[in-house]
């Protein structure tokens, strides 16, 4: 319209320049195409502005309209979303891939520009569907590259036709041949199909046959496991039982073999005359002044003695005369056997005197008669005892073989306590003696 005064800017129109996405530089437009656009675009901005401002105002001064406010907002979200960042790819949304450069103008200018400048890119690119544009530099390039892969593709495409042809001639032939072959082997295979579907029957009754068999079988060996392991079992406990057994036999043979080397009469009698007193099996034989001992103690020494003289005397096979020993504990003594079986006590009642009690003093006379005996016959054969103190039984006496070579009475009858303990002493001497004698000569055997 007449009257209406359009600014230089606004009559220039600002420069719009795009950013080509592969080397990041800006896009320089032909200037036909830009002068083109530009004048479209200052005609369609012409007449918007006609229409919207009265006359005599310019678009250089005034008050900031709602369009110039759209303007900065617009510009605030273009220049964040489409501004590359410092690695060099494009930041913020990737739908627009464009920058605009220079002055905004207002929202309605711009849209008009925005779709001048998308009327040049179709052009430049050829395609409505192409997302970015790209300089002259790129674009050689990438249709360098693109010619060299239909060069190749063309290349392969011809050698894959040439030998092809030379395949499907050469192998035709052969391919016949092996279908021919083929169809043979089906026939011989749809034979061998039939035959085993025949078989298949008999082999699913054989199996099913197999199947009852096994589980009998299966029963059979568990009850024959069954079986083993009681065997086993037993077999275990018999083992134990025979180990047992072993150990108790090599228990008694130990056993026996200590006894066969131990002397029963060192083992069941014990003489000690280390003292004053003989003792026999802990039992003193005597008494002393100074050692006084009962007659119940004295009484079992004699018993001890009498059961050693009767147990040597079975051993060496002898029969005694004129006396027959009987011994009985404290109770022991002998019997006459010519003066009409005079029994003859070898004990003592206590609280009774002995040097009155004649019968005692006899018993004792006729225990050294009775082991005189026994000295007379172990004397004989090889190993014959020697006894170290001699024996004078008609007077009852007992020799010392030391170097005093004293005589001691057995008898209490005008006798001392000291004498008498003496003369039983040497009698226990001669004993323990007998003792080793007895060993030695068995041990040997």
């Amino acid at each position: 319209k007449e009257g209406t005064k359009v600014s230089p800017k606004a009559s220039t129109m600002f420069p719009i320049r795009f950013i080509c996405q592969c080397c990041k530089q800006p896009l320089k437009l032909n200037q036909s195409m830009e002068t083109s656009g530009l004048e479209t675009t200052q005609e369609t901005t012409a007449s918007t502005l006609s229409a919207q401002w009265e006359p005599g105002e310019t678009l250089e001064r005034g008050p900031a309209s709602k369009a110039e406010t759209d303007t900065e907002k617009l510009q605030d979200s273009t220049s964040c979303s489409t501004l590359p960042g410092d690695d060099g790819k494009i930041s913020g949304d990737s739908s627009s891939n464009f920058i605009l450069l220079g002055e905004f103008a207002p929202t309605s200018m711009l849209s008009n520009a925005q779709k001048t400048a998308g009327d040049i890119f179709d052009i430049l690119t050829g395609e409505r569907d192409v997302d970015h544009a790209l300089c002259e530099d790129c674009t050689d390039k990438l249709l360098e590259e693109l010619d060299t892969q239909l060069i190749l593709t063309e290349t392969e495409n011809q050698n894959y036709k040439h030998w092809r042809k030379r395949i499907h001639d050469g192998e035709l032939e052969t391919l016949q041949e092996e279908l021919e072959g083929l169809e043979l082997e089906e026939a011989r295979l749809a034979q061998e199909l039939e035959e085993v579907e025949k078989n298949q029957k008999r082999v699913a009754e054989d199996l099913e046959a197999a199947r009852a068999e096994t589980q009998v079988l299966d029963q059979q060996d568990e009850q024959h496991w069954r079986d083993y392991s009681n065997l086993q079992w037993q077999q275990l406990e018999l083992q134990d039982e025979l180990t047992s057994r072993r150990n108790q036999l090599i228990h008694a043979q130990i056993q026996w073999d200590w006894l066969k080397k131990t002397n029963v009469f060192s083992a069941t009698f014990e003489i000690r005359d280390d003292g004053p007193v003989g003792i026999i099996n802990s039992f003193r034989l005597g008494c002393l002044p100074t050692v006084p001992v009962s007659w119940n103690e004295i009484n079992m020494a004699w018993g001890q003695t009498a059961l050693l003289l009767h147990a040597l005397s079975n051993k060496i096979g002898l029969e005694f005369q004129r006396y027959q020993l009987f011994p009985c504990g404290n109770r022991s003594y002998l019997k006459s056997l010519t003066d009409d079986a005079i029994e003859l006590p070898l004990f003592c009642i206590t609280g009774q005197i002995t040097c009155l009690d004649v019968r005692f003093d006899l018993a004792m006379m006729a225990f050294l008669d009775c082991m005189q005996q026994f000295k007379e016959e172990a004397e004989k054969g090889e190993w014959g005892l020697c006894l170290p103190c001699k024996i004078h039984v008609e007077n009852g006496l007992m020799e010392d073989s030391g170097s005093t070579g004293e005589f001691y009475s057995i008898r209490t009858h005008l006798n001392t306590e000291e004498q008498w303990t003496k003369a039983l002493k040497l009698m226990l001497i001669n004993f323990k003696c007998s003792l080793a004698w007895l060993s030695l000569k068995y041990c040997q055997k």
